[in-house]
């Protein structure tokens, strides 16, 4: 296979920077190529292209702004490979990446594949708290990956792979940001193809946000995820509330100990000094440990908020998503 790795960027040139470094490290022998689109940025990264000219087989191309699917739609179409790997910009790539890739669909050939994140060690510390808070199992990233089987899952488009055959037959992504990964994802399980988690094919996520952005992004994911049920309701899923549910019942904690009934809340402390105690373990740092909390409580106070006032709108009420929450639409 042809690998043709498909960048989205804007205005994020130091990061492309990265990737790209990362990338002419690779050990992988095959010929493979990036393809880089720049979605109508002001801050451009053409000239850090330029740098890898020599290490890289490398297009870039600019756009207007239309959204992180449409770019990777325009970048796929414009690629040369039979193979399409997709990356978002904020991502650095092991060096073993693509040959654990090249392994895995030899091994098992799928026609679109997802793999996991990890975080480096010069990560800052919210980064490495934000990380474990998006991908532990005690989480909503347990949550995620334990209602998802192996063989049935749905990737997420910062470390993606997808064939041509289905990105023609898909048409690729559609214009919900965010939300347009898994909603490919049915598509494709729709269409007759199988997607696939390939747990070694990890890369290290540089989420570059701080914490008003992230609790922002969560509440997105939230209000995405009943416009998605509404649309493929025999995909819907008990845990896709738990954040919901786990909000309301904070809640109905605080209000018990007007009744000095305080069990509920104990509970909700156990889980959180669980939380701070195993982060403390895995980052061997008391500080990670703490700011972990602290975007367990964002992630999930931001998505079960964004989740209900959703649920209310879509599910109860039938407004039109596009209306309803008009910026998690891109026009293309």
């Amino acid at each position: 296979m042809f690998f043709s790795l498909i960048i989205p960027v804007y205005n994020r040139p130091e990061e492309v920077d990265e990737l790209l470094e990362s990338l002419s490290k690779s050990p992988y022998n095959e010929d493979f190529e990036v393809v880089i689109v720049e979605d109508g940025s002001s801050v451009k990264c053409e000239d850090v292209v330029k740098k890898y000219d020599s290490k890289l087989t490398i297009a870039y191309y600019y756009k207007d702004n239309s959204g992180p699917g449409d770019s990777r739609n325009y970048g796929m179409k414009k690629a040369k490979g039979d193979y399409f790997i997709i990356f978002d910009s904020d991502c650095i790539i092991p060096t073993q990446y693509l040959l654990e890739v090249d392994k895995a669909l030899k091994l098992n050939y799928v026609d679109c594949f997802g793999g996991p994140d990890r975080a480096l060690d010069s990560f800052s510390d919210i980064q490495k708290a934000i990380n474990f808070a998006m991908t532990s199992f005690l989480t909503t990233g347990g949550i995620r990956g334990g209602s998802e089987k192996i063989d049935k899952f749905q990737p997420r488009s910062f470390n993606m792979g997808l064939s041509r055959k289905a990105f023609e037959a898909s048409n690729g992504f559609g214009n919900i940001h965010p939300g347009e990964d898994p909603d490919l994802s049915i598509r494709l399980w729709n269409l007759g193809f199988e997607t696939k988690l390939f747990p070694d094919a990890y890369v290290y996520h540089k989420r570059r946000i701080d914490w008003d952005k992230f609790s922002i992004q969560v509440n997105k994911f939230g209000k995405a995820r009943p416009i998605l049920n509404s649309w493929y309701p025999q995909y819907n899923k008990i845990t896709f509330f738990f954040p919901s549910v786990f909000i309301i019942g904070f809640a109905v904690a605080v209000l018990s100990l007007i009744f000095n009934f305080d069990a509920l809340l104990k509970l909700y402390f156990i889980y959180f000094l669980v939380l701070f105690l195993v982060s403390t373990y895995q980052n061997k740092s008391i500080k990670i440990g703490y700011l972990s909390v602290v975007a367990v409580w964002k992630q999930f106070y931001g998505y079960g908020i964004g989740f209900i006032e959703s649920f209310v709108k879509i599910i109860i009420l039938k407004q039109k998503p596009q209306v309803a929450f008009p910026e998690l639409f891109f026009k293309v």
